[in-house]
């Protein structure tokens, strides 16, 4: 494998020095965490289902418009992404109680919300990442009014039309969550999707039994995980050959 340099790993992924300026690789790992890193393990084969999602997601989504960083897949567990500046909060869309949502409000798990809901959480596993309003979002200067409108425009536009898919393939989306960034390009910036969508950063459930598919398996200690995101890569028709594989990544520069 060729040697790059590593520009930044987290919980699930490592972003290598693209091949051409402006550009990143993202790699994703088997490493599964939840409860703010609280719990580690690992989800083998996670790295290349979730690669094979992502791809065909983020493709989906480009074809109705979305901006989005993702390039092109590499190879089992690398994609190449548009460089950009991630906007420090994470987005939560949610369609049915579930998690810390059905918790803080006394609703039982699987309850139809009244309309889609859209939180705002401020990206930091030191805080764990606590709640903020907009509010909190334009006076620490995270991200402006209107970017926070182009970021709520498109996370009710990727909801509707991931509703719409899902349910194609009898899955129900309970709630997901959805990272942003600034994309510069001849002095111009613009918001963009960006991170990953798969079964790490979504809740789905199975239309007619309610059997979770998602990482709540894993925080859950639930049993079947890797099933459960092969399953999902299965009803969208990307399951790798052959399984899910593997491939190791490139070395790094220090």
């Amino acid at each position: 494998m060729a040697r790059r340099r590593q520009i930044y790993e987290g919980k699930a992924k490592v972003l290598f020095e693209g091949p051409e300026p402006g550009t990143l690789v993202q790699y994703f790992k088997d490493d599964a965490t939840a409860f703010n890193n609280k719990k580690k393990g690992v989800i083998t084969g996670k790295g290349v289902i979730n690669n094979r999602i992502s791809e065909y997601l983020m493709t989906r989504l480009g074809e109705i418009g979305v901006p989005t960083h993702f390039v092109r897949r590499l190879n089992m567990r690398e994609q190449l992404v548009r460089e950009v500046e991630i906007i420090p909060v994470e987005i939560v869309v949610r369609n049915i109680a579930a998690g810390t949502f059905s918790q803080r409000f006394g609703m039982a798990e699987g309850t139809q919300l009244p309309r889609s809901i859209v939180e705002y959480y401020y990206k930091s596993d030191e805080l764990g990442d606590p709640m903020v309003s907009e509010e909190h979002v334009t006076a620490f200067g995270w991200a402006t009014t209107q970017d926070l409108d182009d970021i709520m425009s498109m996370a009710l536009r990727v909801n509707d039309f991931l509703t719409g898919l899902f349910l194609g393939v009898g899955l129900r989306l309970i709630d997901f969550k959805l990272e942003f960034g600034r994309l510069w390009q001849n002095d111009e910036m613009r918001i963009v999707l960006a991170d990953e969508i798969s079964p790490d950063c979504c809740r789905l459930w199975d239309t007619k039994t309610n059997e979770k598919l998602d990482k709540d398996r894993f925080r859950r200690d639930l049993g079947q995980v890797e099933e459960a995101y092969q399953e999902v890569a299965r009803r969208l028709g990307i399951l790798p050959e052959g399984g899910p594989g593997d491939v190791k990544g490139p070395k790094t520069l220090q």
